[in-house]
């Protein structure tokens, strides 16, 4: 089980939601707005404190994840939370300016590289939980919105590898992640244009029923579980990049 830090110990949680919800050349994602509350309510009830940016470019997304892997919190802190909302193509997140003439995504792989080891050893061997509400494909829905462009291309993994400090000592490169993505490769993911993304009440709806007795990948797979009988929404959340060498208990109120 990863240690857990009290509260009576100055335990300083860090979490960031990053959400787009205007963009210059892609449709409003109606109902973000309730997924930013109902998010940053469940990280804070969770012992985290939030920061939340929202409406920004790829770069700015860069920006943000820089500035956020350098905070000393993290320092005093046992685990964080990175939520990002917005449209999206099987290559990333759409940033607002996003057009298929002059694509604006943060890559997913820009996201881990900021909080491994080498951009943020503070967060060394603690948990690092990665949510991602955002299509990877294009399908077609109707009263439920989708959070996709039409986009083609394949998605290029980097090999990844361990590094050595000077024989002092070995770590992992990238460590101690999981991302948990509101659907798999190639398909969409439905918001509700005023109750908001099905895969985060979902995920909401789950932290509150669970988190007091079950460790994270626990929790993921009842969210899971939830999507296993399609009612014409049809959508799968997947858990990728899983360098959890432990269980992850939350311990709400501890």
């Amino acid at each position: 089980i990863y240690p857990v830090m009290e509260k009576s110990m100055n335990r300083t949680r860090l979490a960031l939601i990053i959400c787009n919800t205007e963009f210059d050349n892609l449709p409003r994602r109606s109902g973000a707005d309730v997924d930013i509350r109902d998010m940053k309510k469940l990280l804070e009830d969770l012992g985290y404190s939030v920061d939340v940016k929202e409406n920004l470019t790829a770069s700015d997304m860069t920006t943000e994840l820089r500035a956020f892997a350098a905070r000393p919190e993290h320092r005093t802190s046992d685990s964080t939370f990175l939520v990002f909302m917005s449209h999206g193509i099987q290559k990333g997140i759409c940033g607002k300016r996003y057009s298929e003439q002059d694509p604006d995504v943060l890559g997913i792989n820009e996201i881990f590289r900021m909080l491994n080891t080498c951009n943020c050893p503070n967060l060394t061997n603690k948990p690092k939980v990665i949510i991602i509400q955002a299509c990877r494909g294009e399908n077609h829905g109707v009263v439920w919105l989708k959070d996709s462009v039409r986009a083609s291309g394949n998605l290029s993994l980097q090999t990844l590898e361990d590094f050595e400090d000077d024989a002092i000592r070995k770590a992992h490169i990238e460590k101690d992640f999981i991302a948990f993505c509101s659907s798999t490769p190639d398909n969409v993911s439905w918001r509700h244009p005023t109750r908001g993304s099905l895969f985060i009440m979902k995920l909401i709806e789950n932290f509150q029923q669970h988190a007091w007795s079950c460790h994270l990948v626990e929790i993921f797979r009842k969210v899971q579980f939830s999507f296993d009988l399609p009612d014409g929404r049809a959508q799968m959340p997947t858990t990728e990049r899983v360098t959890l060498t432990r269980l992850f208990y939350l311990f709400p109120g501890h």
